[in-house]
């Protein structure tokens, strides 16, 4: 199941489509959840993650291509030609951006992450930027791009208010970002007898928003231009409020 929310604001103008991507749907690479933390204050939970991108399971392979399809119809709506992938992971989106003639860099909290996603983009004979880097420490302008992409992160995060202020910094103008939708998550953990003991909450987890609670989240620092509802997860394409 795809949902689709069109939240266009009128008196704006439109992002615009004129980068023709080319993005291949065969492949089943997701994003990894990946923790960051500001100057150490937070502890990277290892093995936090189902690992989604490598399974055989028909259903989760049908939930992968929800969620690239998603993320591939909001960065045509961005008309972005730089990206700057922040809690990369192995880089996944990173490829797909490279593949779609963006400029893209990519940074994630891991040294270990780090060095995968620079393996994968060699082997791929890319040239992409990857870097060792906490999001609380990233600033403008050395780190803006016209396009940011912050997926699968901000549950992770303990201040999330800090880490919004900082990809409206980073943001020029667009934010792409997703989080597990609640309480969908945790119920479809605990459909697969998966963290019952934590009533289906992934390990790392810290951060748990419902689609119109996210919403209200981004729009303290941005405006809100399309929401896409891959299963199971919310995304949106944001543009950062002028003040």
């Amino acid at each position: 199941m795809r949902g689709q929310i069109e939240t266009f604001d009128s008196r704006r103008d439109r992002p615009s489509t004129s980068v023709a991507l080319q993005f291949s749907l065969t492949e089943m690479a997701a994003p990894v959840p990946q923790t960051d933390q500001p100057e150490g204050q937070y502890e990277n939970v290892a093995g936090n993650f189902y690992d989604k991108y490598n399974s055989r399971n028909p259903l989760v392979r049908w939930m992968m291509r929800g969620f690239f399809e998603a993320f591939e119809r909001l960065v045509l709506r961005s008309g972005a030609y730089t990206a700057h992938e922040i809690g990369c992971g192995e880089g996944n989106l990173s490829l797909r951006l490279a593949r779609g003639g963006i400029a893209v860099r990519g940074c994630d909290v891991s040294e270990e992450i780090v060095k995968l996603a620079r393996s994968r983009a060699h082997d791929g004979a890319m040239t992409i930027p990857f870097e060792v880097r906490s999001l609380y420490n990233l600033r403008a302008p050395a780190d803006a791009a016209e396009l940011i992409v912050c997926c699968e992160v901000l549950e992770h995060l303990p201040d999330p208010h800090r880490a919004l202020e900082i990809l409206a910094a980073l943001a020029q103008p667009y934010l792409i970002v997703s989080v597990p939708r609640e309480p969908l998550w945790r119920v479809l953990n605990l459909c697969r007898l998966k963290y019952v003991a934590d009533l289906g909450n992934t390990p790392g987890h810290i951060q748990h928003w419902g689609s119109r609670a996210f919403l209200q989240f981004l729009q303290q620092r941005f405006d809100v231009l399309a929401v896409e509802l891959p299963l199971p997860w919310t995304m949106a394409l944001c543009r950062v409020r002028k003040s």
